[in-house]
């Protein structure tokens, strides 16, 4: 009997080996499938996508199309690339596709939620495509991360989305607060001619001519006083 019992513990022991080895090729397995899934890269991988996309960047002033290629590339490489997909939507909406231009944006924010200028893109994006309440809550997540750098940009088109949706106090409080701004990345005769507008539309006239006249000051001759002068005929003297 215990001569028979040794057996069969000799042979459990036998069987157990392979098994156990089985089951660590199955778990090396799983982890690289889930590495795959989860968009794991090699360093080698991420060089070049970095590579590409900077290649992308020399040539978007002159070459758009093969710009284009190279963020292509660069995804290619490292599909998490966030850069590489902010260009090419960037690249889509200067060719009005912006179905395409959406994809892109939701995928940087997919990627990283708090990349600010992304979500302002996508705003315009919206906006351009009569989704304004949509916009207005892309424009408020830009502004809701402390280390954005041009908040703005944010802020200026929060007022112009706020103020086509008739919220016009808001819309004037925000454009007022991206004045505040230094150093500012929207043009300050850009920021008084919507200021102006958004008084005009609700009756200030006072206002709306002191913003309006501003601009004047600031943009002497240019497109904006065109703009300006506009409104001030038909504010009257």
């Amino acid at each position: 009997m215990t001569v028979m019992m040794n057996g069969i513990q000799d042979r459990l022991q036998n069987e157990r080996a392979p098994r156990a080895l089985k089951g660590l090729f199955v778990l090396m397995t799983v982890v690289s499938v889930l590495g795959l899934l989860t968009g794991c890269v090699s360093e080698k991988s991420q060089r070049k996508a970095e590579g590409y996309y900077k290649e992308g960047l020399s040539m978007i002033g002159f070459d758009q199309q093969r710009a284009f290629v190279s963020f292509q590339r660069a995804i290619q490489e490292d599909p998490r690339h966030k850069q590489a997909h902010y260009s090419l939507g960037h690249l889509y909406a200067r060719q009005a596709n912006f179905e395409a231009a959406e994809r892109e944006f939701r995928t940087v924010l997919d990627i990283d939620p708090e990349y600010s200028a992304a979500w302002v893109y996508l705003g315009q994006i919206l906006a351009h495509t009569d989704r304004w309440d949509e916009a207005i809550q892309c424009y408020r997540n830009a502004l809701a991360n402390p280390l954005y750098v041009t908040p703005d940009l944010a802020r200026f088109h929060l007022g112009k989305a706020l103020g086509h949706q008739g919220q016009m106090d808001e819309a004037i409080k925000v454009l007022q607060d991206a004045l505040l701004v230094s150093p500012s990345s929207v043009p300050r005769e850009q920021l008084h001619l919507e200021i102006g507008r958004a008084y005009y539309r609700i009756g200030e006239d006072a206002k709306a001519r002191a913003s309006l006249r501003r601009v004047a000051s600031l943009d002497k001759g240019g497109a904006y006083t065109e703009e300006a002068d506009k409104l001030l005929g038909r504010l009257g003297p």
